[in-house]
């Protein structure tokens, strides 16, 4: 697979810390409620949650009219949540789980293609490289228990390889119930909570849904291993309803397979710079991106000498 299709994990997950925090965004359309006027996606919205995991809020990442529209869509479609069994990786049915939800097309419409896109300028992941977007539905009492979004099986790797990132945008306010929680999360027992937060939330780091809202955070680490720290969950409703935008990103393409065998001729190197990299001794101080692993080929295999050339 061609560089075009294939991340540099270490530097650009460096690069997206730095992009999160200080760096200025590709001016990208953001339209308001009343379609007025357009404003640009303002990276000062942008607040650090955590670094373990690492997690980021942006403060009104979607207009009311574009939470409207993605609710719109999934209505009428909705169906049973399911989660991936961690040994077959097929969808199956579970308590843990007990949300309804649909996806929508990648690029569905204008309003979907402009918010895809929109995602990939916050976190510096190409489009191609994020699954279809989930829209899921919670009625009163409806949870989903604290679960891992990158996988333990190697099915639902062939297709982009881990998930290394999870845009989650909130398109309802909820009157109470429904935080986002981060059991292992650091920062768990610094976190002030007032009455107006669930039992649930006490038991983690929490974020409240608010309608417009995002929450970005990282399933592995920059080095590309996974990250325990990210386990987290939905909050049982306790009263009202909540809506939910979910984009998983990989760290490649998602749209075409990948084969973890890889044949003398197709070994090569992913990036311009591995030649540099591997003379300078990243083959042995960063093997997991520069030869890979039994589940996800190196990036720079060839300048590491570990395939027939």
């Amino acid at each position: 697979m061609g560089s075009g299709h294939r991340l540099d994990l270490v530097l650009v997950l460096v690069l997206v810390l730095i992009h999160l925090l200080f760096g200025p965004l590709p001016t990208l359309a953001h339209g308001d409620d009343d379609d007025a006027h357009a404003f640009l996606f303002d990276p000062t919205r942008v607040i650090q949650l955590s670094w373990r995991p690492r997690a980021f809020l942006c403060k009104g990442f979607l207009s009311g009219d574009e939470c409207d529209h993605l609710i719109k869509l999934a209505k009428g479609k909705l169906e049973k949540s399911m989660v991936a069994d961690n040994e077959s990786g097929k969808s199956v049915m579970s308590e843990v789980r007990t949300s309804s939800g649909m996806f929508l097309e990648k690029h569905q419409d204008e309003v979907v293609a402009r918010i895809e896109k929109r995602i990939a300028a916050w976190t510096f992941l190409p489009v191609e490289n994020g699954e279809s977007m989930q829209i899921l539905h919670y009625e009163n009492g409806e949870k989903y228990e604290p679960h891992f979004d990158y996988f333990h099986d190697k099915a639902n790797q062939v297709l982009g390889g881990h998930r290394v990132a999870t845009v989650l945008m909130y398109l309802s306010d909820v009157i109470k119930g429904g935080e986002t929680i981060f059991p292992n999360a650091e920062s768990k027992l610094t976190q002030h909570k007032d009455d107006s937060w669930s039992d649930c939330s006490r038991n983690g780091y929490a974020v409240k849904p608010r309608k417009g809202d995002a929450l970005l955070f990282f399933s592995l680490h920059p080095d590309a291993t996974t990250d325990t720290d990210s386990l987290h969950g939905s909050c049982p409703v306790i009263e009202g309803e909540k809506w939910s935008a979910t984009k998983w990103i990989h760290v490649r393409s998602f749209d075409k397979p990948v084969s973890v065998e890889r044949s003398g001729e197709a070994c090569d190197d992913e990036n311009t710079l591995c030649p540099q990299w591997a003379a300078v001794g990243e083959c042995v101080k960063n093997p997991l991106y520069m030869v890979g692993s039994k589940d996800s080929p190196g990036f720079c295999r060839k300048s590491c000498n570990v395939c027939a050339l």
